[in-house]
């Protein structure tokens, strides 16, 4: 053969192998900018609910609706535009994202009403559904060293920890300064430069048409999601109707033995389901998921308990009640940190399982010592919560994506994001839709409908707020009880402590 002659010998080269460390290092910095947006839109209504209720005359439901139609759209997608993102190459999909992210915040900064609100919400949780794990799995095929793609990770997840921590801060920030819709509008020149950057520096896209992408097990993801969120809220609700519930159940259990049957039809039909059920045998990939979901659980659920309550109850401003939980977020971010760096020598037990007991020493205390204590005891139990969540969410990804065979990387991704995304879903639903149940059986009739009412009323101030606060305490003691159960699960399934975790390169 003539030494000129081209050959197809030639040996395929990954991103990583064909750009500089800064290269590297600089689009993490990238993507995890989108990843903080992301994050952030999670929880930045959370001081602002009080604010919506006076600008768009929102009922409880609505306010409700309004936050949880962003991770409810965001959940039910994730699943499919994972896979999406490994047939049309995961740089492109996060770029959509983030152009969807870009169209929803300025409708939803100038929404007119709940219900359009509502709507441009769930735009957003579409291009958050397609940046979200196009973020981890172009982390993946970045950092291909296992030391260096912990670290990244570890970053990643101080990155999603702080960004869903801080929404309230910065939330409470721009409504101190401008008008309610800045809290959407301000993502949009984040998003330009991410867009802008992510075309300079990012890798090339990497494409694989062979992949099939199967939208029908989206929505039949989506509707059973739907469901259960319906049936959840509507038990709580004191006016709670029988045949909305009988609906929303069926909607659940109709949608997950459709979503079912179609992943068996797609396997046997030779195609890759949307979701393999047998990923899950391996107990690692499951305990990840386990301490993803638990954790956002417990923390998302102290921070719109906390806001909520320290705005109605205690007369705090939004900004005073986001810089209350930032305490969280600031002990959380070198938990992060750390967690990812030390996990080859310390192993992901003391990490996971320690960060989850953690996690239930703080909340048990701050249920302890509110309102007989100075408040900076207050928060350093906060402080406690999230830095036992940041050492959880440190490595609990590490533990779902690199025990998964390189060939369900997006797969992986998938079930790593819907498992933080449904932990904070869950929180929202079950906990926002206890918090008024509770307060509605034990404050004075006259204003158990509405907790606002009943703080400002003349005669039944006292009572009512004595009422919200008890209600405050019970709901939030069962973030303590969660963590404890979570703190048990992991341990069973992270049982010899492994230390480190590699991607199989095939099954």
């Amino acid at each position: 053969m003539n030494a000129t002659t081209p050959t197809n010998t030639t040996k395929r080269t990954t991103p990583a192998q064909t750009t500089t460390p800064a290269q590297r290092w600089g689009f993490l910095a990238v993507i995890s900018l989108g990843l903080f947006l992301v994050g952030a839109d999670n929880s930045i209504l959370y001081t602002a609910l009080p604010v919506l209720r006076d600008e768009l005359h929102t009922t409880e439901l609505q306010g409700l609706w309004i936050i949880n139609a962003y991770p409810l759209v965001l959940s039910g997608l994730l699943l499919g535009t994972g896979t999406l993102g490994d047939k049309i190459g995961h740089r492109l999909i996060f770029l959509i994202g983030v152009s969807l992210f870009t169209v929803g915040s300025l409708a939803a900064a100038f929404s007119p009403s709940a219900w359009f609100l509502i709507a441009a919400r769930a735009v957003l949780g579409l291009g958050a559904a397609a940046m979200l794990p196009a973020t981890l799995a172009l982390v993946r095929v970045t950092f291909p060293d296992p030391r260096e793609r912990n670290t990244a990770i570890g970053i990643w997840g101080a990155v999603s920890v702080v960004g869903a921590a801080a929404g309230p801060v910065l939330g409470g920030l721009l409504l101190e300064m401008f008008w309610w819709g800045s809290v959407f509008l301000i993502n949009v020149p984040v998003a330009v430069v991410i867009i802008v950057a992510t075309l300079l520096i990012g890798p090339p896209n990497m494409p694989r048409p062979e992949k099939r992408w199967d939208a029908v097990s989206s929505a039949f993801a989506l509707v059973a999601m739907v469901g259960l969120v319906m049936t959840i809220k509507e038990s709580a609700n004191p006016a709670r109707s029988g045949w909305l519930i009988a609906a929303a159940v069926v909607c659940a259990l109709v949608g997950g033995a459709a979503f079912a049957v179609r992943q068996r039809a797609l396997r046997a039909a030779g195609r890759e389901p949307l979701l393999e059920a047998s990923i899950f045998r391996n107990r690692m990939f499951s305990g990840g998921a386990v301490a993803a979901v638990g954790a956002m659980f417990a923390l998302a659920g102290a921070e719109l308990l906390t806001t909520q309550r320290f705005q109605i109850s205690a007369d705090f401003s939004p900004l005073d009640a986001g810089l209350l939980v930032a305490t969280a977020a600031v002990a959380a971010i070198p938990a992060s940190v750390i967690g990812g760096s030390v996990l080859h020598r310390v192993g992901f037990r003391t990490l996971i399982t320690g960060g989850f007991l953690l996690m239930a020493v703080g909340v048990a205390g701050a249920v302890l010592t509110m309102g007989d204590t100075p408040l900076w005891v207050f928060a350093g139990f906060l402080a406690v919560t999230g830095f036992g969540a940041g050492s959880v969410m440190s490595v609990s990804s590490t533990a779902i994506v690199g025990s998964a065979p390189f060939s369900r990387a997006g797969m992986a991704s998938s079930v790593e994001a819907v498992s933080y995304e449904f932990g904070s879903l869950l929180a929202v639903s079950v906990l926002g839709s206890l918090m008024p149940a509770i307060y509605a059986l034990r404050a004075p009739a006259e204003v158990a409908h509405d907790v606002n009412h009943g703080v400002d009323h003349p005669v039944f101030a006292e009572a009512a707020t004595a009422a919200y606060d008890s209600s405050y305490l019970t709901v939030l003691s069962l973030s303590a009880v969660i963590a404890l159960v979570a703190a048990a699960v992991t341990a069973w399934c992270f049982a010899g402590n492994p230390k480190e975790v590699e991607a199989r390169e095939a099954e």
